[in-house]
């Protein structure tokens, strides 16, 4: 009986990690500063926070960011 609920509180556990996963985020635009008001923009969306984990500056501004809630 103890296996039996100790089982069910790690599939709760995991559970609850799988849900809190970061999501990545994309956006272009001309300059870092507007690509980064795009990726704000998303945040906001989503009620999260964001992390910039990338950006390309090559003929634009290509940014990737995590999401954190």
């Amino acid at each position: 009986m103890k296996s039996i609920k100790t089982f069910a509180a790690v599939i709760a556990l995991s559970a609850i990690s799988f849900g809190s996963f970061a999501q990545s985020v994309t956006a272009t635009a001309s300059t870092l500063d507007s690509a980064e008001a795009k990726i704000a923009a998303q945040a906001e969306q989503a009620g999260a926070s964001y992390r910039i984990i990338e950006a390309n500056t090559n003929n634009g501004v290509h940014m990737t960011a995590e999401l954190i809630k």
